[in-house]
């Protein structure tokens, strides 16, 4: 494949990554990286170090409309990146000690739980009374917004925001290990235990995939891990579809848009375990670092 193909390869794919994930509030990772090491055969490594840099691009393209329309909750955010930057910090640490085949075990893993909890949500939400939460309360993490599906302002509670913590911080560990923007657990963390409505969920994970990123950019950057040659069609083609993608979440229902996502993350999860397993059963070294 000659450069000029591989890079207009890649901005495609990453236009589509880039609606995914300015949709689901995943990150253009979750798609982008598959793509890199199973479609392309890129070293997982320099496929992970693009997809630092299409996550924080996601982000820049899609948070701002998602502000502007109110749809993001910026106390919440701000509240949970604490722990999330702190994660993603420990994730990326990390990530230079393992081999190359855990990465492709562990990512498979986090894709299929993605699926799950994908299919779980697959109903339109209903805002239901919450159980009161005293710091929820104090820091004023309650808000509204306006559906342009249902052309109806919903108002919504926090509820349970220690617990949040807790699992964004896990959600950053695995940013930074496998260089997604672990969007799956945040919004599943924050529909499910903070029971923010999954518009709201989706939004404000956007806005916090990309300062969760970018807190372990650096860490790839300065490992040599992110090539420019891989890392520039990717973030330009996640950009372009991420700011296309922010338009249509508040006009369109999730449910047709999971149903189809669940069977591609079901897919790929597979592929990526059986590659990880495969390099496992054939290499020595990762045995002996296992």
């Amino acid at each position: 494949m000659t450069p000029l193909v591989f890079t207009l390869v890649t901005f495609g794919i990453s236009i589509g990554a880039g609606v995914l994930g300015s949709l689901l509030g995943l990150g253009g990772g979750i798609i982008v990286i598959p793509a890199l090491t199973l479609l392309l055969h890129i070293d997982i490594r320099f496929a992970i170090g693009a997809s630092i840099v299409s996550v924080i691009a996601t982000s820049s393209g899609a948070a701002s409309a998602y502000v502007r329309e109110r749809m993001t909750n910026l106390r919440v955010a701000m509240f949970l990146e604490v722990a999330t930057t702190t994660g993603a910090l420990t994730g990326a640490f990390i990530a230079g000690k393992i081999h190359p085949a855990w990465l492709f075990v562990i990512f498979g893993i986090i894709m299929g739980y993605s699926a799950i909890e994908m299919f779980r949500n697959r109903d339109e939400e209903h805002v239901h009374a919450v159980p009161p939460d005293r710091l929820a309360n104090r820091l004023r993490l309650h808000d509204h917004y306006f559906d342009q599906s249902i052309s109806k302002r919903v108002d919504y509670r926090t509820t349970r925001s220690l617990l949040g913590l807790f699992l964004m911080y896990i959600a950053g560990c695995v940013s930074g290990l496998l260089g997604i923007g672990s969007g799956a657990l945040k919004v599943s963390a924050m529909d499910l235990a903070m029971r923010l409505p999954i518009k709201v969920s989706t939004a404000t994970s956007n806005f916090m995939i990309g300062v969760t990123a970018a807190a372990s950019a650096g860490v790839y950057f300065a490992r040599g891990d992110i090539n420019p040659f891989i890392a520039a069609p990717v973030a330009a083609g996640v950009l372009v579809g991420a700011t296309g993608g922010s338009f249509l979440l508040g006009r369109i229902k999730n449910q047709a848009i999971r149903a189809v996502f669940v069977i591609v993350l079901l897919v790929i999860s597979g592929q990526m375990l059986w590659k990880g397993v495969h390099q496992l059963g054939h290499s020595p070294a990762a045995k002996v670092r296992a």
